[in-house]
C-alpha cells in the first residue's frame, strides 16, 4: 500500500512536535520550561506549510487507507482553522501560565495532542478513525480543564467535564456500534449505500442509532439540552483552555457531525433533520436568555458560545428539514464557524487582559476600562460587537450567510427557524452591547489610573491577529468565499 506522505504531513509535524515538547520537558530545568511553548509555536507554524503545498497542488482529493482518510478542500480548510486556532491559544497561554514552571511542558503536550485529534477528525471518513479523532481531541481537555489544581472551581470544572464527556462518548460509541451492526460497514460511503434501503426490521434500529449519534455530538458542541456542563467548565478552566474549548473543541464536534450526517447518513435526513432543527432553536433561545442574566464575563461567553452553536446550526438544519440546498446550508455553517473562531478567540484574549487590568472577571468590575486602557476598550468593542453581528465587523457576514441559507431553503420550517434566529440576534445584541456600555460609559472606580504597561508580547500578538482578521473579513467578506466553496467537495464525496 502506497502512502501519500504529503497528505498526512501536518499530522506528522504535530506528532513530532509533541515528542519534541515531551523531550524538552524532561531535560530542561524549571526556569527554562518556557521553551516548550516556543517549540509548540514553531511546530504549529511548520504544520501549515504542507497545507499550503496541498492547496497549491493540482491534486484535488488525496485518499489514504482505502478511503478511510481523505484530504480534500474541505479537510484543508478545517485543518487550517484548527492549526491557526491552536497557534493563537498557545500564544494566549504563554503569559497566562508562565509562573507554572513545574507543568508547562505537560500543558503544551496536552494542548498539541488535542490539536492533533482535531486534524484527524477533518479527514476521517470511517467510524473508527472518527472516534479516535474525537477522543484524542477531548481526552486531553479533561485534564486541562482542571489545570489550576489549587482552585476548587477548576477541580469541579474538570470533574463535571469528565463525567459528562465520558457519558457522551458512551452514547456516541453506542450509536456508532449500532450503525455498524445494521450496515456491516465502517466507511461512511459504504454505510450510506447500505442504509439507502434497509430491511423493515432494521428501520427502528437505524433511527435509534442516528439518535444516539446526534446526542453524542450535541454534547461535544454544547447544544441545548446537552449544554449544562459548559458554563461551569468554562468558568473553572484556565481562560486559554476555555477559549480552546469554545472554538477548536466545538469546531471539531461540528466537523465530526458534518462528515457523519452528510456523508454517511445523507439519505436519512428525514430522521436527523428535525433533530437538528430542534437543537438549533433551543440552543439559540436558551443560550441567549441565560446570557442575559450573567454577571461574570466568562459565564456570559459560555452561554454566548451555546447560543452561537445554535446560530451555526441554523443553515445546517434549515437545509435538512427542507431537503434542498444542502450545499448552501453546509457552506454557510462552515463560513460561520471559521468567522466565529477568530472573533471568539479575540474576545477571550480581551478577557485575559481585562481581568489582569481590573483584577476581576465581573462585568461591572470593568466599568470605565475604555478610559483607563483605550486600546483594550476598543478591542473589547470590536470583538463583542462582531459577535453581535454589527457591520463592518466580520460577524455581520456570518449572520448574513446564515440568514441567506435559511431563507433559500424555502420551506416553512426553514423560514420559521430564520425568524427564531432573527429574534435571538436582537437578544444577543443586548448583552454584547452591555459589555461595551460598561467598558466605555460607566464611571471608572475612584483612584483608577490610566494603563501604562502594554500586554505581554504573545497576548498582544494574539489580539492583533484576531482584530485584523475580524476587521478585514468584515470589510472584504469575499476573502472567506473559498471556505464555503470548499464544503461542496464534501457533499460530492458521499
Amino acid at each position: 500500500m502506497q502512502i501519500d506522505w504529503l497528505a498526512i504531513a501536518p499530522e506528522i509535524v504535530v506528532a513530532v512536535t509533541i515528542l519534541g515538547v515531551l523531550a524538552a520537558d524532561l531535560v530542561l530545568p524549571r526556569p527554562l520550561k518556557y521553551w516548550t511553548a516556543t517549540l509548540a509555536v514553531v511546530g504549529l507554524t511548520l504544520a501549515v506549510v504542507p497545507l499550503i503545498l496541498m492547496a497549491a497542488s493540482s491534486v484535488e482529493t488525496r485518499s489514504l487507507f482505502e478511503g478511510s482518510y481523505v484530504v480534500d478542500d474541505f479537510a484543508l480548510v478545517l485543518k487550517g482553522l484548527f492549526l491557526i486556532a491552536g497557534y493563537l491559544v498557545v500564544l494566549m497561554s504563554v503569559s497566562y501560565i508562565e509562573s507554572d514552571r513545574y507543568y508547562q511542558g505537560e500543558y503544551y503536550l496536552l494542548l498539541l495532542s488535542s490539536v492533533l485529534g482535531s486534524l484527524v477528525i477533518a479527514s476521517a471518513r470511517d467510524l473508527i478513525v472518527l472516534f479516535i479523532g474525537v477522543e484524542l481531541t477531548t481526552g486531553p481537555l479533561f485534564m486541562l480543564a482542571g489545570w489550576r489544581k489549587g482552585d476548587i472551581r477548576s477541580n469541579e470544572a474538570s470533574l463535571k467535564f469528565f463525567i459528562l464527556g465520558v457519558l457522551s462518548t458512551a452514547i456516541l460509541l453506542w450509536g456508532m456500534a449500532m450503525l455498524y451492526g445494521v450496515s456491516g460497514e465502517v466507511r461512511f460511503d459504504q454505510i450510506r449505500s447500505a442504509l439507502a434501503d434497509p430491511s423493515p426490521a432494521a428501520q427502528p434500529l437505524v433511527g435509534l442509532a442516528i439518535l444516539f449519534v446526534l446526542v453524542g455530538f450535541a454534547f461535544k458542541v454544547s447544544a441545548v439540552p446537552f449544554h449544562f456542563w459548559a458554563p461551569d467548565t468554562y468558568e473553572g478552566a484556565p481562560t486559554p483552555v476555555t477559549a480552546y474549548l469554545s472554538v477548536s473543541s466545538k469546531a471539531a464536534g461540528f466537523v465530526a457531525l458534518f462528515v457523519t450526517v452528510y456523508v454517511a447518513l445523507r439519505d436519512r435526513v428525514d430522521i436527523w433533520g428535525p433533530g437538528l432543527w430542534a437543537l438549533a432553536a433551543l440552543s439559540m433561545t436558551i443560550g441567549n436568555l441565560a446570557a442575559l442574566r450573567q454577571s461574570n464575563i466568562v459565564r456570559l461567553l459560555a452561554y454566548s458560545s451555546i447560543a452561537q452553536a445554535g446560530f451555526m446550526l441554523v443553515p445546517f438544519a434549515a437545509a435538512s428539514v427542507a431537503g434542498e440546498q444542502l450545499a448552501e446550508g453546509l457552506a454557510a455553517t462552515v463560513v460561520y464557524l471559521v468567522i466565529y473562531a477568530l472573533m471568539n478567540l479575540g474576545a477571550f484574549a480581551v478577557v485575559i487582559q481585562g481581568a489582569r487590568r481590573t483584577g476581576t472577571g465581573d462585568i461591572d468590575g470593568w466599568a470605565g476600562l475604555g478610559r483607563i486602557d483605550p486600546r483594550l476598550g476598543v478591542l473589547a468593542a470590536v470583538f463583542f460587537f462582531s459577535l453581535a453581528g454589527i457591520p463592518p465587523l466580520a460577524g455581520w457576514f456570518a449572520k448574513f450567510v446564515m440568514f441567506r441559507a435559511a431563507i433559500a431553503a424555502g420551506s416553512a420550517a426553514a423560514t420559521s427557524l430564520a425568524v427564531i434566529a432573527a429574534i435571538n440576534a436582537v437578544i444577543a445584541l443586548y448583552y454584547y452591547a452591555r459589555v461595551a456600555k460598561v467598558v466605555w460609559f460607566d464611571e471608572a472606580p475612584a483612584g483608577a489610573e490610566p494603563a501604562t504597561e502594554p500586554p505581554a508580547a504573545s497576548l498582544a500578538l494574539t489580539l492583533g491577529i484576531a482584530a485584523v482578521a475580524t476587521v478585514v473579513v468584515g470589510v472584504f467578506p469575499a476573502v472567506f468565499a473559498v471556505f464555503g466553496e470548499a464544503t461542496r467537495v464534501l457533499l460530492a464525496s458521499g
